[in-house]
C-alpha cells in the first residue's frame, strides 16, 4: 500500500513539474517578442505618404507609422541591394564580409561568383539557437546557387525559404535577371504562378498564421522585389523570359504614366503590410510582435526622386542611402511617435538580439536601437560609414559624424581602385541636400574625417572573409 501511495506521490510530483515546466515556457516565449523584419526594394525616403510621397497614398504604412513610430533619420548600410542585405543579415559593415558591390547576373563579372559565405553568423542563426523559429520570403541576393550551394538561405539560419535568388526576376514570369527560372520552395525550383508581391504576401501571412500557436516565437524577414525592375503591375505582360528583357523605359512615357507604375507596383506591397498588420491582431499576437519597416536603398532611375536629397540608388549622397523606417510594436512603442535619431540598417540585428535576450559571440558594428524606440532614448555618438562599389568599379565613400558629412569621389580612377581622391564636406543640419561643399573652409575636419574614413575601411578590410573574384583578382 505505500509503495502505491509512493507511485502515485511521484506521478504527481512529475505531472506538476510537466505543468510548470509548460506555463514557464510558454511565459517565456510570451515575453520574447516574434520579428516581422520587412524590407522593401529601391524605394526612396519620400516612396510612402507618410514621408511625404506626393503622387499618392499608401493607407496601410501610414496606419502603421499611425500606430508605431516613424525613423526619420534611418540609413541603409549600402545603396545598393547586395551589401545592404550582407549587413541587415550580419550585423556589421558589409565590407567584413567581403559583399561591397551588387553580386552581379553576368557569368563573367568580377563580382558574380562571390556570395554570403558560411563562416558569417547571421541574426537568423542566432534567434534560431536561441529557440525561434525563422523565415525569409522573398528576395535573398547573397550568391547564386550554381556558384555554391553555401549561399543558400537555409545554409545562413532560416528554417524556410520561399523566394528568389538573384537581383530581381519578372514578377509574372519569375525569370530572373540571369536568364533563369529563379523561384524556390527551399532547395527545390518551384514553378508557380501568380504576381511576384502577391506570392510574398501570400507566403508571409501563411509563415505567421502556423506560428501563431507554435511553442516557439518566430523571426520572419519579408523581402520584397517591389518596386525594383522589372517595371510590372498586376495585369501587365512578362519583360523578361530565358532568352531576352523587353525593358520598361520610362523615358519613352509620360510622367503620367510613370506615376501610374510607381502607383501599380508600391499599393500591392502596401496591402501585404496591412494584410501583416491585420493577421497580427487577428490571431492576437500583435502585442508581442515588433515589426520594422524600412527600404534597401534609395530609388532607382526608373522612379522620382526627393527633391530634397541628392542623389538615388547608387550613391553615397543622402538620396542614396537614407530611407523611410516605421518600427511597431503595439502597447510597447507609442502610437504616432517620431525619432530622429540617426540609424543604420545594421543596427537591426543587435536591436532584436537584445529585444529575444540572444547572445552573439561575434563582434557586430551595429548598435541596438531598443531604447530609442521603446523609451525616446538617445542613440551613443558614433560614425556612420558608407562605402559605394558601383556595377562598373567606381568606387565613393563617405562617414557621417553628428552633422558633418565627409564625401569621396575618385573620378577617372582604374575600376575597382581608390584613385584620385576628391572630398567634399557638407553640414548636414544646414544643408540637407548637399548642396554646398565646405571642405576648402575645414580643412582640418576634411583632413581628420578622411583620415577616419581610410582607418575604417582598413579596418574592415584586415579581417575581410575571402571571397571567390573581385575586380582585384
Amino acid at each position: 500500500m505505500n509503495h502505491i501511495i509512493f507511485r502515485a506521490r511521484q506521478f504527481l510530483t512529475l505531472w506538476f513539474c510537466v505543468v510548470l515546466s509548460g506555463v514557464s515556457t510558454r511565459a517565456e516565449n510570451e515575453t520574447r517578442p516574434n520579428f516581422v523584419i520587412i524590407m522593401v526594394d529601391d524605394m526612396g525616403y519620400e516612396g510612402v505618404s507618410c514621408f511625404g510621397n506626393p503622387y499618392f497614398k499608401t493607407p496601410e504604412i501610414d496606419r502603421l507609422a499611425a500606430e508605431g513610430m516613424r525613423l526619420t533619420d534611418f540609413h541603409s548600410s549600402g545603396t545598393v541591394c547586395s551589401p545592404t542585405r550582407a549587413g541587415l543579415l550580419t550585423g556589421r559593415y558589409q565590407q567584413r564580409a567581403g559583399i561591397e558591390a551588387v553580386i552581379h547576373p553576368h557569368g563573367e563579372h568580377p563580382e558574380h561568383r562571390k556570395g554570403l559565405q558560411k563562416s558569417e553568423t547571421t541574426f537568423a542563426e542566432v534567434l534560431r539557437e536561441a529557440g525561434y523559429a525563422t523565415g525569409i520570403i522573398g528576395k535573398w541576393h547573397q550568391g547564386y546557387p550554381q556558384n555554391s550551394q553555401d549561399y543558400h538561405p537555409q545554409d545562413h539560419g532560416f528554417d524556410e525559404f520561399i523566394g528568389y535568388h538573384s537581383g530581381n526576376i519578372d514578377f509574372v514570369s519569375h525569370v530572373g535577371d540571369h536568364y533563369r527560372h529563379d523561384w524556390w520552395h527551399g532547395r527545390k525550383e518551384t514553378p508557380e504562378d501568380g504576381y511576384t508581391t502577391h506570392l510574398v504576401n501570400r507566403y508571409a501571412i501563411d509563415f505567421i498564421r502556423r506560428q501563431a500557436n507554435a511553442d516557439s516565437p518566430f523571426c520572419l524577414y519579408v523581402a520584397h522585389e517591389a518596386i525594383h525592375n522589372p517595371v510590372q503591375v498586376p495585369g501587365d505582360p512578362v519583360r523578361r523570359t530565358v532568352n531576352k528583357w523587353n525593358r520598361w523605359k520610362w523615358q519613352e512615357h509620360t510622367a503620367e504614366e510613370r506615376i501610374e507604375k510607381f502607383k501599380g507596383m508600391t499599393l500591392p506591397l502596401d496591402e501585404g503590410v496591412g494584410q501583416i498588420r491585420r493577421t497580427l491582431k487577428e490571431l492576437g499576437i500583435d502585442r508581442n510582435t515588433f515589426v520594422l519597416f524600412f527600404s534597401d536603398n534609395g530609388p532607382a532611375g526608373d522612379w522620382p526622386d526627393s527633391d530634397d536629397f541628392r542623389g538615388r540608388k547608387g550613391s553615397i549622397y543622402e538620396g542614396g542611402h537614407k530611407v523611410p523606417a516605421i518600427a511597431w510594436w503595439p502597447g510597447e512603442i507609442e502610437a504616432g511617435s517620431a525619432s530622429s535619431e540617426p540609424l543604420i540598417s545594421i543596427d537591426v540585428m543587435p536591436t532584436i538580439l537584445k529585444m529575444a535576450g540572444a547572445e552573439c559571440d561575434v563582434e557586430l558594428d551595429g548598435v541596438s536601437f531598443r531604447d530609442v524606440i521603446l523609451r525616446n532614448a538617445k542613440m551613443p555618438r558614433r560614425p556612420l560609414y558608407w562605402a559605394s562599389l558601383s556595377n562598373g568599379g567606381a568606387r565613393s565613400e563617405a562617414i557621417r559624424q553628428d552633422e558633418w558629412k565627409l564625401v569621396v569621389q575618385h573620378p577617372k580612377a582604374t575600376p575597382g581602385t581608390f584613385e584620385n581622391p576628391r572630398t567634399e564636406l557638407y553640414n548636414l543640419a544646414a544643408d540637407p541636400g548637399e548642396t554646398t561643399n565646405l571642405a576648402g573652409q575645414h580643412r582640418e575636419r576634411t583632413s581628420q574625417m578622411l583620415k577616419q574614413l581610410k582607418a575604417w575601411y582598413a579596418d574592415t578590410q584586415a579581417t575581410a572573409t575571402s571571397q571567390p573574384g573581385g575586380w582585384d583578382k
